[in-house]
């Protein structure tokens, strides 16, 4: 098979599937991992596809439009893999007890996991997140801290330096964190400007959580928000690739399949 039958054929299965893995198109196409990452970069110059650690994936089933990649309103991140988020909170709301002080930072999932443990309440939450905020404001024996700051209306939560200095002397049991993509080489990134109260929050904590449904998997953002050294727990659905899996896990980092 020559270099055209080889980008044919994966363009043909990105399209059936979503995305390739180079371990199996090295099996498919008889060949070595260099000829087969070889192929990918050509693609991905030529606008075709989308390489992350392992593979690749098409552009249309991307979150967002990779070609300008633009960050994702928080409206319609709810509605991209919402069972997994579903599953994923449930799993993270298990790692607090009563008595913990939870740290939430912006996102869909992080509204997700505040619902879950508002049900239980008996903690001491802080966030940033106004849809958390608001799940939490009803909670049983619950302390609610928001840190004040600049309003992003993508995400709905408070940024910049008053929303940082609200977090001067907190020490919280756990952070939980999610993402607007995350690889095993480059941590956590971002496309948005409102990162940098991550990095003070995750300072503060004495576990990070990640909580990242396996869409976000691959995609590196310019924005450096988390590195994995900092990441205790990755929490993620079944569709995340054993090749992700094993990527993290090789950095240290447990992860957690809902």
């Amino acid at each position: 098979m020559n270099v055209l039958e080889r980008h044919e054929r994966i363009l043909e299965l990105l399209k059936e599937n979503g995305r390739v893995e180079v371990k199996n198109l090295v099996e498919l196409f008889d060949t070595s991992e260099v000829t087969v990452r070889a192929d990918l970069r050509k693609l991905e110059k030529n606008n075709k596809l989308k390489r992350f650690h392992g593979g690749a994936q098409s552009l249309q089933s991307l979150p967002n439009s990779i070609e300008n990649e633009r960050e994702v309103k928080l409206e319609r991140r709810y509605k991209i893999n919402a069972s997994a988020k579903e599953r994923i909170a449930i799993t993270a709301a298990k790692y607090v007890e009563a008595g913990n002080s939870v740290i939430l930072d912006s996102g869909s999932t992080t509204h997700i996991v505040a619902e879950h443990i508002a049900e239980k309440g008996e903690i001491i939450a802080i966030t940033n997140n106004l849809p958390a905020a608001s799940a939490l404001a009803e909670a049983p024996n619950t302390t609610l801290v928001i840190c004040g700051g600049t309003y992003r209306v993508k995400t709905k939560s408070l940024h910049g330096t008053k929303a940082e200095q609200c977090l001067d002397g907190v020490s919280a049991d756990i952070l939980f964190i999610g993402a607007d993509g995350i690889d095993p080489e480059k941590g956590i990134t971002t496309f948005n400007d409102g990162y940098t109260i991550s990095a003070v929050m995750a300072s503060c904590a004495k576990k990070i959580i990640a909580v990242v449904d396996s869409t976000k998997m691959g995609r590196v953002g310019f924005n450096s928000v988390l590195g994995n050294d900092k990441i205790d727990i990755l929490i993620t659905d079944a569709d995340c690739s054993d090749e992700y899996v094993e990527g993290f896990r090789a950095k240290g980092i447990e992860v957690v399949i809902a």
